[in-house]
């Protein structure tokens, strides 16, 4: 596998009195898309929302060889990890001009020296059309496919070296996630890493190389995403509904 990205161990994480994650270990490796996979309840978007000190945690968490598991999330974002939530969380009264802005941060490099990706909105625009179709239009007079795509957007201005993606296919239009697919395969090509909660199979194979199958805030299957989409016995044992 090429250098590590993200490099995590022993992570357990609860909400309140509630410990959600049990000893979950995973590495991301650099311009590697990894899968987080599992039911509603497994575990996924908690796991997120603890690389980015969001919820109670402990465990070792490296991102880009750094110790980041006691810094807090406007720490960690500032290092380079993106973080698009489930729930979007776009500013609905700003316009998607607006929304980017706030997103920008200054341009980075990876630890070899190599510049990461420069992210402009006209830049964005070629990634997303439909969102530059509108620049003026506030957030919350968009769909729900476009304001996904605005998250996604609005992350990339921060010129991540990698990026968190909860659930990017969840209640959009067919339309929608194919074009999801077709971007996070751009961002990829660009170098970033990827790691992704997913439970749709048929978007995951799309994009992702790897998988870990979480049950229960725990790791319960992992491999390539070529073995997991052969193995109808872990599909049905922790997928299908």
């Amino acid at each position: 596998m090429s250098e590590t990205m993200l490099d995590v161990e022993g992570l357990k994480a609860w909400y309140g009195a509630a410990q959600i994650l049990h000893d979950v270990s995973f590495t991301v490796g650099r311009g590697e898309v990894v899968a987080l996979m599992g039911r509603n309840g497994a575990g996924k978007t908690t796991t997120m929302k603890a690389l980015m000190g969001l919820v109670t945690r402990r465990g070792a968490v490296r991102f880009n060889n750094a110790d980041v598991a006691a810094l807090r999330p406007f720490e960690i974002a500032r290092l380079g990890l993106g973080f698009t939530p489930e729930d979007r969380r776009i500013f609905s009264e700003l316009t998607v001009m607006e929304n980017l802005d706030i997103g920008r941060q200054p341009p980075r490099r990876f630890p070899d020296g190599q510049p990461a990706p420069v992210w402009t909105p006209q830049r964005l625009f070629e990634l997303f059309p439909n969102l530059g179709e509108m620049p003026n239009r506030p957030g919350g007079r968009m769909s729900g496919g476009e304001q996904q795509m605005l998250t996604v957007a609005r992350t990339l201005m921060g010129n991540p070296l990698m990026v968190l993606l909860d659930e990017p296919s969840e209640g959009v239009a067919p339309l929608i996630v194919e074009q999801m697919a077709n971007t996070i395969i751009e961002l990829k090509k660009e170098g970033l890493s990827i790691l992704l909660s997913e439970q749709n199979i048929h978007f995951a194979r799309l994009v992702s190389d790897r998988v870990y199958v979480l049950e229960k805030g725990e790791i319960h299957w992992q491999g390539t995403m070529a073995e997991l989409s052969g193995n109808l016995d872990i599909q049905r044992a922790y997928l299908t509904v």
